[in-house]
């Protein structure tokens, strides 16, 4: 069960996750895109976090849309309208809700997904965000479905986003700036992927 105070707690640990791999997705977006990803990613969970502080959510769905908001608001590039659309369906999924079971969670992420391919029209092997969400949110379906306990849930989630970030570095990108670059996109790591398993990876650690 993730309750709201734990929740709150993966957004704010969200934000130092982030600002500790800034340069890493600097580094990994220069290779194939704007050279901004990880300034994005920091700038707007440090915005998060402010706005959060200030309004005090009284609900997990209006947390969540707050968070959606934020980065829609104050993040550039495509990671705002992306992550900012994930977290918007997310918290459509927990209205209301002062405390999420396993399978609330699970749901959490599949509306999250859900907005994230109807907005940026990508889909699975196109070297996107999508190659760590998709295979993250089949990974914990099927888990929830064995009857796994919440911990098994999510561990299996972040190791099946974390085997699809890997996947991205052989493939053409067919989205974003990265696919501008053609056959020079491959044998990179795709960045959204990676702040993607990111996501997944925090959620095992503060939720675990």
């Amino acid at each position: 069960m993730v309750s709201q105070k734990k929740l709150r707690a993966w957004i704010e640990v969200l934000q130092k996750v982030y600002a500790e791999n800034r340069q890493y997705l600097i580094d990994l977006d220069s290779a194939i895109g704007d050279a901004d990803h990880g300034i994005n990613m920091d700038r707007g969970f440090t915005n998060v976090q402010a706005d959060l502080s200030k309004t005090d959510p009284p609900d997990i769905g209006a947390m969540l849309k707050t968070v959606a908001m934020t980065l829609i608001r104050t993040v550039g590039g495509a990671a705002g309208p992306l992550y900012g659309t994930f977290f918007l369906r997310a918290s459509t999924a927990c209205a209301g809700k002062t405390e999420l079971q396993a399978a609330d969670v699970v749901a959490m992420f599949e509306a999250g997904l859900a907005g994230v391919l109807q907005r940026g029209k990508a889909e699975l092997n196109d070297k996107t965000m999508v190659d760590a969400l998709s295979p993250a949110l089949v990974a914990m379906k099927r888990a929830l479905g064995n009857g796994s306990d919440f911990r098994q849930i999510i561990q299996q989630g972040a190791a099946a986003a974390e085997e699809g970030m890997k996947n991205t570095i052989p493939m053409l990108a067919k989205k974003g700036r990265a696919s501008y670059l053609g056959e020079r996109s491959i044998g990179h790591q795709d960045p959204g992927a990676t702040s993607s398993y990111l996501l997944l990876k925090t959620a095992v650690d503060v939720w675990g």
